[in-house]
């Protein structure tokens, strides 16, 4: 197999996917209601933030380009990575440097991880729940309150009493209102393709990466080889062996890390399936619309060319036979030996 397909199932409690304008929602046109959702994006940079954890690394550095003009005032600029796959976010994560002026080449590697949003398993399942929130300090009598005029001028103790006179208003309480909040089972899906996985591109005419960046590659002792993208530099054994467990440990325990910390949510793993057919994947994990307008889930647990590993929280919300405390463990086995598995120096076959 050259693409590994992963469905995973998870359970929301309660919680927000980001924070700018609340929670993200859809329209579902059958049903008629919003979805809540967390973005491809969003989940690849939880990915990308769990896999640095795991190789104990901060990560690649980013360049920020900032132009100032006549005025002397800072205009934002083009926003570069390092381009380089000796740093393992990059090399997994792609890249993408468009130089200003079109003076240098663009240098372009596109993900070989293929990540989808996560989004309810089906409409029926998944809710957006609205609140009203407040951030109250009124029992700390050390607060310090300031009141401005319509000129900016800070009004005096007298005048602030004086303004509040006749009004049931406290200053050191703020009412935050109408917070969405996700509650449901979520599925999100992603694709490895291993052909390019560790590999980097020498297509000089479309490259991937830089003179510079080519030499230092090979003078750490990436290995020159062909695949059915073309001339390409693989990485070595001993950095796969390194980088395939973090990979694989990040894939299964990532979590939406932007949320709060007052929406937290362990988002826990209920189910996830392994295979290399995406029909197959799709009906893995799925949801199934009854007679009484409602939706229950459905794992298939034998289903042929597909690896299935059940939780045992995943019980609580579904009929299972095979849920198992070490569910997780086995699925990270099972994805490493599959992706060490792979012939990356083999001929353009693959």
């Amino acid at each position: 197999m050259s693409t590994i397909y992963i469905r995973t199932l998870k359970h929301v409690e309660n919680t927000v996917f980001c924070v700018q304008n609340g929670q993200k929602t859809y329209f579902d046109p059958v049903f008629r209601k919003f979805i809540p959702y967390s973005s491809g994006q969003q989940v690849k940079r939880s990915l990308i933030d769990s896999l640095n954890r795991q190789l104990n690394s901060p990560g690649s550095p980013t360049t920020f380009m900032w132009d100032v003009n006549k005025k002397k005032e800072l205009k934002e600029g083009e926003v570069f990575g390092t381009c380089d796959p000796s740093y393992a976010d990059q090399l997994f994560g792609g890249w993408m440097r468009a130089a200003k002026g079109g003076e240098e080449r663009t240098l372009k590697r596109r993900s070989p991880l293929s990540i989808s949003s996560m989004r309810a398993i089906h409409p029926l399942l998944a809710n957006v729940n609205k609140e009203d929130a407040s951030f109250d300090r009124s029992d700390r009598p050390n607060n310090k309150i300031i009141v401005r005029n319509e000129n900016g001028s800070i009004l005096t103790d007298e005048e602030v009493v004086e303004l509040l006179e006749g009004k049931d208003r406290s200053l050191s309480r703020k009412w935050i209102p109408e917070n969405a909040r996700a509650t449901g089972l979520f599925v999100q899906d992603i694709a490895i393709d291993l052909r390019r996985l560790f590999s980097v591109s020498l297509n000089h005419l479309e490259p991937e990466i830089s003179s510079d960046t080519e030499k230092k590659l090979r003078d750490t002792g990436w290995i020159e080889s062909i695949n059915i993208f073309g001339q390409c530099l693989i990485a070595p054994e001993s950095i796969r062996d390194q980088w395939i467990p973090a990979l694989v440990k990040a894939i299964i325990d990532w979590k939406i890390t932007s949320n709060q910390a007052r929406t937290f949510s362990l988002m826990e793993t209920l189910a996830l399936t392994v295979s290399n057919n995406a029909n197959k994947t799709a009906t893995s994990i799925r949801a199934k619309l009854m007679e009484d307008e409602k939706a229950k889930i459905i794992i298939e647990e034998s289903l042929d060319g597909v690896d299935t590993f059940v939780t045992l929280p995943a019980a609580g919300y579904t009929f299972t036979n095979i849920e198992s405390a070490s569910a997780l463990e086995q699925a990270e086995q099972r994805l490493i030996t599959i992706i060490k598995g792979y012939n990356y120096q083999s001929s353009v076959n693959n």
